[in-house]
């Protein structure tokens, strides 16, 4: 099937030879066709992270060029930066453009008014597929006046203060670049267009859910959303050091709980990365019975166990420099770790994240007196090189959102020891200590409880490695989206841009196509834009009908060759099934192998 990958950021896929999310997802699916959307930053952001050099494994020019001959393609719109080029719309459509937009913006200001969200967003949105002016419009000075009657009317929401006129000018810039892919030149049904798509994926959230929202709005194609860690909490947090004025950031806020809230709503199926972050999902309205949790999988589960242990105990930190990883919490266990065992080493793996505060994590130890067992390493060449450099690894984080550092720790078969905040209980269960957070005394009483038994060390660590191995593994992943993607076009239309209100031909209706056709060589299917769906009772083409309307069943006699090709389909059919066993897709041009079966396919 063909599944449309909408990203925001760089382009998905990572410089060669380091392998991302999108890569092994694409990689374990090659039965389908994927081809990328990505809202880059600036303009050419894409092609810049396409060619990007990279220190892994080497390639010949031969191979690279094999490679990028099979790669997705790949759609780009720069979300920020100067705005597309386009003409403002004319007095008629102006007003349209208002009306809609002037429904958006109460939506966001006025708390009564928040189903409108929907209805403008995708009011713009079909105004912008008929002249796409809308870029033009979000800047001019209606939409500019629209907003500023809005945001200082009664009844909107100016608990964050009252707008200036700095605001407003602020505001509407950043809502253009917000509502940008509302015109991207995505949309429709002509090859490439997002209504040519069986389904879409959309990756992380946010702004990269716009074009999915409006696909299905004006093509009926579903969609799934996969976050490994929530869009808006990241925004939340983000938002709070933003160079803007709190009214502006406050309305910035509404939009994306807005989006997130629809994007919730209209999703065939959610995907979060943890339940600590389904949680989430179901407070900002998330439906659970369309909510499964698919664990971010990772390649290295198939890399070995940490070497020996260092002759002296040590203890192993690793993370971000800041007050949020709490790294003088790891400070002042230590300290009591060390009373006991004098022959202990802390060392803390990490950049500075807040400036200034390496250096006030080096008072503390100073300060603590353990300034001389403490080590200050830097950032690591590998996250593996940090936990072999440890006998126990030390969490000390007020908030773990996700769960991809402590699943990496697991996996060199050292013993954890974490504080039990976010999504630290639901990845090392049973298989680590957990701790409350600010809690020095804990969790220096389970790192000592640790570094003074070998066998229990050794026994967690084992455990640990083997939990995160099971959970953690790409093929689970990319079985999980198989199923998934799957069950979403066996319940949907099979051509849902054949919208069934234009009144021509038959509706649409599940199980249109049968399963193999979905996996079957496609040279002898007809294009999803002239294909007849077949309806259970419909007459076939070219049979007679008598008058009282029932079918002969004579076939398409007059051709004399229907069960022939009807059987030559069939074997084609079976050819490729057998040859899709056999681990590999039958090459187009390539006469399938007739030797085979059905049944020896599957």
């Amino acid at each position: 099937m063909r599944v449309a990958l909408l990203t925001e950021g760089v382009r998905p896929r990572s410089p060669r030879g380091a392998g991302g999310w999108c890569d092994r997802l694409v990689d374990g699916l090659r039965e389908h066709d994927f081809a990328w959307y990505v809202l880059a930053g600036t303009a050419g952001a894409a092609g810049t992270a396409a060619t990007a050099g990279t220190g892994g494994t080497s390639r010949t020019d031969a191979g690279a060029d094999a490679e990028d001959a099979v790669r997705p393609a790949v759609h780009e719109l720069a979300l920020w930066g100067r705005r597309p080029a386009g003409r403002a719309p004319g007095a008629l459509r102006g007003r349209q453009y208002a009306a809609a937009y002037d429904r958006l913006v109460r939506a966001l200001l006025r708390p009564g008014e928040r189903s409108g969200f929907g209805p403008g967003l995708y009011r713009l949105a079909e105004l912008a597929r008929a002249d796409g002016a809308l870029p033009a419009f979000l800047v001019s000075d209606r939409a500019r006046r629209v907003l500023e009657r809005v945001w200082r009317s009664p009844g909107a929401d100016t608990s964050a203060g009252q707008p200036l006129v700095c605001d407003v000018l602020v505001a509407a810039d950043l809502l253009e670049q917000c509502l940008r892919p509302l015109s991207a030149p995505w949309y429709g049904t002509a090859p490439g267009g997002l209504g040519a798509a069986d389904l879409c994926h959309v990756v992380g959230g946010g702004p990269a859910a716009l074009p999915a929202l409006v696909a299905k709005q004006l093509h009926g194609v579903p969609f799934v959303v996969t976050e490994h860690g929530l869009h808006l909490r990241e925004q939340y947090l983000g938002y709070r050091e933003a160079p803007y004025r709190w009214p502006v950031r406050a309305l910035l806020l509404a939009f994306f709980r807005a989006l997130t809230e629809e994007t919730y709503r209209q999703a065939a199926i959610l995907t979060p990365g943890s339940a600590h972050d389904q949680q989430w999902q179901r407070r900002c309205g998330a439906d659970p019975a369309r909510t499964r949790v698919v664990y971010e999988g990772t390649p290295a589960v198939e890399r070995p166990a940490a070497g020996p242990e260092p002759d002296a105990p040590t203890l192993v930190w690793a993370g971000a420099l800041e007050p949020g990883r709490d790294p003088e919490l790891a400070l002042h266990a230590f300290a009591r770790v060390r009373a006991e065992l004098p022959a202990a080493r802390l060392v803390l793996h990490g950049e500075e994240a807040v400036p200034g505060y390496r250096a006030h994590c080096a008072a503390v130890a100073e300060r603590l007196g353990v300034a001389d067992a403490v080590e200050f390493a830097g950032r690591p060449r590998s996250a593996a090189d940090a936990w072999a450099d440890g006998t126990v690894v030390v969490f000390s984080a007020l908030s773990q959102r996700r769960p991809r550092l402590l699943a990496d720790a697991m996996l060199s078969g050292r013993a954890v020891v974490s504080t039990d905040v976010g999504v630290a209980r639901e990845v090392v269960g049973p298989t680590g200590l957990l701790v409350p957070p600010r809690d020095p005394q804990a969790l220096a009483g389970a790192c000592l409880a640790l570094l003074r038994d070998d066998e229990r060390r050794a026994r967690l660590g084992l455990a640990g490695r083997l939990r995160a191995q099971e959970r953690f593994a790409v093929e689970p992943v990319t079985g999980a989206f198989r199923e998934i993607y799957l069950e979403l076009v066996s319940q949907w239309p099979a051509f849902p841009a054949a919208a069934p209100d234009a009144g021509a031909g038959p509706r649409p209706r599940p199980f249109a196509r049968p399963a193999e056709y979905w996996i079957t060589d496609r040279r002898h299917t007809e294009p999803p834009e002239t294909a007849a769906v077949p309806v259970p009772g419909d007459p076939v083409p070219g049979d007679p009908v008598t008058a009282d309307g029932t079918d002969t069943g004579t076939g398409n006699a007059g051709s004399g060759s229907t069960d022939d090709g009807g059987t030559a389909d069939r074997a084609d059919g079976a050819g490729a099934l057998v040859a899709l066993s056999r681990g590999r897709r039958p090459a187009a041009g390539e006469a399938p192998d007739r030797a085979g079966s059905f049944a020896e396919a599957v």
